[in-house]
């Protein structure tokens, strides 16, 4: 195990982290990182450690000091432990339910075909603007019934809670979002219960007459927005992205679409929306290889790294959409066990549907702007660009 600071990796550890991950790697499967005031917290590497920290008990979910988010929010999935959290995912998935996305199907290509019509025309344009920002907070909108109008509103929110620049800024937005979700929770109480799963949340209950309180519902529609819509954002543009920069690639999946669903698991892998999942803390003290990391210290489990391990991926820095045709697709880009991501089947029906959809329309589809150009987002949660400058 060694220490890294975080200061020390340099600018390109957010444009490329793999390098760094790999170095990493090679030196253990946990390290101590630092950031410019001191402040400590520990990252696991490896594909087989951070497949195992998913189900070690020994990691808590809630933080020994209660957050920001927990004291304003409510407790939500990502920040609850069993028996919490185990009963919070089976109230929230007696309405979030396969058949009710699978319902979704029609509803998103109509969507798509629509942010299509009104980006192609213009011959090169910003795929985040025209097409992988607007669909999933169309969709995840519409399911919860949050007005279009309003929608703006919550990208602004949304990009200050998982990209913060500014602590006072994201806080700030945090409540927003608080106060907006209370008004329309109370709306759907009231006069207005609709179909959405906003009013299914609400009314949903199950043994016992167990029900979500109020503010269950408004921390499960605030994971639900933010999660459900900015991880899938960066799944379509990462994606895009990583085809266009293998044209080898790209050309085997316009020759035989229908490797298009391997191809969705092997962006998830190669360049996944989320860097490193949302923060453990360890009960007690945990040895990993040798190092001890004490008790109440913060813990990120490294997707990124996990998915580029050799020891788990033939060629892992190769992108490759055949890899789950070929029994490589064990990823861990929604993560694993309990915390399994909720709306994966969602985020997969969006991405096969988006990028299936531009490549069929686009034919002639190239990137508009050198690697170098792009404007990453900051912090280690979320992997992905604020555009994707394109041409067609």
């Amino acid at each position: 195990m060694a220490t890294f600071e975080l200061a020390d990796l340099g600018a390109d550890f957010t444009s490329n982290p793999y390098p760094h991950y790999a170095k990493m790697r090679e030196m253990g499967p946990v390290h101590e990182m630092r950031g410019a005031d001191g402040w400590r917290f520990w990252l696991v590497v490896g594909h087989e450690e951070c497949r195992a920290a998913f189900g070690d008990a020994r990691l808590s979910k809630s933080s020994p000091a209660q957050d920001d988010e927990d004291r304003i929010m409510g407790r939500h999935l990502l920040i609850a432990d069993p028996p919490h959290h185990t009963r919070l995912r089976r109230l929230v998935s007696r309405e979030f339910t396969p058949r009710r996305v699978a319902a979704l199907r029609p509803r998103v290509q109509e969507i798509t075909d629509g942010l299509l019509d009104a980006m192609l025309p213009a011959g090169r344009g910003d795929l985040v603007d025209a097409l992988s920002f607007p669909l999933p907070i169309t969709v995840i909108c519409e399911l919860l019934g949050v007005p279009d109008s309003d929608r703006d509103s919550f990208r602004a929110w949304s990009n200050d809670v998982v990209a913060p620049t500014d602590p006072e800024r994201s806080r700030t937005s945090v409540f927003a979002m608080r106060d907006y979700l209370d008004a329309l929770i109370a709306k759907r109480r009231g006069a207005e219960p609709g179909d959405d799963l906003l009013s299914g949340l609400l009314r949903t209950e199950a043994e016992g007459d167990d029900r979500l309180s109020a503010e269950e519902v408004r921390a499960m529609a605030f994971i639900l927005l933010v999660a459900g819509h900015e991880t899938t954002v960066n799944l379509i543009s990462n994606g895009v992205r990583a085809l266009l920069e293998n044209p080898d690639q790209l050309a085997a999946l316009r020759a035989d679409p229908g490797l298009l669903d391997g191809a969705i698991e092997e962006m998830l892998r190669y360049d996944g929306p989320v860097e490193n999942a949302t923060f453990r803390f360890t009960r007690e003290p945990i040895a990993y290889d040798g190092a001890e990391i004490p008790a109440g210290e913060p813990v990120l489990i490294g997707l990124a790294s996990a998915d580029r391990d050799p020891e788990r991926f033939a060629a892992p820095d190769t992108f490759d959409i055949r890899r789950s045709a070929e029994g490589g697709a064990a990823h861990l880009a929604f993560g694993h066990g309990i915390h399994f991501c909720l709306g994966a089947p969602l985020a997969r029906l969006e991405a096969k549907i988006a990028i299936g959809t531009l490549l069929e329309r686009a034919p002639d589809l190239a990137l508009d702007t050198p690697s170098a150009a792009y404007d990453w987002l900051p912090g280690m949660l979320i992997r992905g660009t604020r555009h994707l400058p394109l041409r067609w």
